[in-house]
């Protein structure tokens, strides 16, 4: 669930060297003293519309909590960090049902079943009943969880922000196992969500590593180190994996913040190819393409077979832009002035603009079908559809 560090000097002058820190947000960077690029004037090749619009609480703020709009069942959900449960028709978005819970929420939700779960920012996993939102169990971890949970075989795992990954049984709340693994003094604040796959979950870690661990009983199968701290200060070695990772078929795609894009093998971690990409925001997929914002807010897209680019994009630099998301023969990324811009996947330049409001996007677009959902920091939710 990041974006750069507004205040990375005033961080590194006030730290104060016990336990780990964390800095930065979705919308913040290392140059915060030069304004954002200027929009460039184009041609529009497509007419992205809005189809409607609705108030989903009062969002994530700019706490970093990672609360996106979560389809499923023709519903989207969404959580407010007050604990307000926010579920729309996903056609019309017309209220189909509003919870109020006394839950600091920072995280999920996981829909699986009739369950919904729920991290929170006390250090808790909340299974709920999917329909009356009735507490069901309230699993106690050691922090707060600021990445999404995933189910594998029985198991609900969940990432804490101290770098304790957590099994817990799907049924009853128990903790079936904890793996810990120490992470670096300072951080950004964020954590990539834990990615399921055939009785595996694979965890990024601040110290560029990725591990592949087995969901049954939390034994690690691989460590990868994907990117090496390196510098004089602790700023200078952040290699946090902080985004979304991606699978397909038997390779795993992950890029860290230290400046490291790769394909991983998924059965043994083993590195295909790495180029030099530096992004904490993730990695998106579609078919055999990788799309990507680094941290000059570049956004690539490249070749997921061999690392190759296909085409690189600078003219939104310093404007803070969200993960590019994949939409058809499109690729869309929001700014956080709410400008949400198309490119063509194709040819690389861009191919419409349109304006989501003037709050910055929570997380990266969410994507199902025909339908581009987004989902701002006050909590106002907006779909959109384009004629192609």
């Amino acid at each position: 669930m990041s974006w750069l560090l507004r205040s990375a000097l005033f961080v590194l002058v006030t730290l104060a060297l016990a336990g780990c820190q964390t800095v930065g947000g979705w919308f913040s960077r290392d140059d915060a003293g030069d304004g954002p690029a200027a929009l460039v004037d184009f041609e529009p090749t497509a007419e992205p519309r809005q189809v409607w619009s609705a108030n989903m609480g009062r969002g994530p703020g700019r706490s970093r909590a990672a609360l996106g709009p979560v389809y499923d069942r023709q519903e989207i959900w969404v959580a407010d960090y007050r604990g307000r449960i926010t579920v729309v028709d996903a056609d019309s978005g017309s209220q189909k049902a509003r919870h109020e819970t006394d839950l600091a929420i920072s995280a999920g939700p996981l829909l699986h079943g009739d369950r919904a779960y729920f991290g929170t920012f006390d250090g808790e996993l909340v299974a709920l009943d999917r329909a009356s939102a009735t507490v069901l169990w309230r699993a106690r971890l050691s922090s707060e969880v600021l990445s999404r949970p995933v189910i594998q075989d029985g198991v609900v795992v969940v990432r804490c922000i101290d770098g304790r990954v957590f099994g817990i049984d799907e049924q009853s709340g128990a903790r079936v196992w904890v793996h810990d693994r120490s992470v670096p003094l300072l951080t950004l604040r964020g954590n990539s969500d834990p990615l399921g796959r055939a009785g595996q979950v694979f965890i990024g870690y601040e110290d560029g590593v990725v591990s592949g661990l087995r969901a049954g009983d939390g034994s690690v199968l691989w460590d990868q180190r994907v990117s090496v701290p390196e510098g004089r200060t602790e700023l200078d070695r952040l290699a946090d994996i902080d985004g979304p990772m991606a699978i397909v078929g038997s390779e795993l795609y992950v890029v860290s913040y230290h400046g490291q894009m790769a394909g991983l093998a998924l059965d043994s971690g083993r590195i295909l190819w790495s180029k030099d990409v530096a992004s904490h925001r993730g990695i998106s997929l579609q078919r055999t393409q990788l799309a990507a914002a680094d941290r000059e807010d570049a956004v690539w897209l490249v070749d997921r077979r061999n690392g190759a680019t296909l085409w690189r994009d600078d003219s939104l630099a310093r404007r803070n832009i969200s993960r590019p998301v994949f939409f058809g023969r499109f690729l869309v990324t929001v700014d956080e002035q709410g400008y949400m811009h198309w490119y063509d996947v194709d040819q690389g330049g861009f191919a419409a603009r349109s304006r989501i409001g003037r709050n910055t996007p929570a997380q990266a677009p969410l994507v199902v079908g025909n339908t581009l959902y987004v989902l701002d920091t006050d909590g106002r939710l907006t779909a959109w559809q384009v004629d192609r």
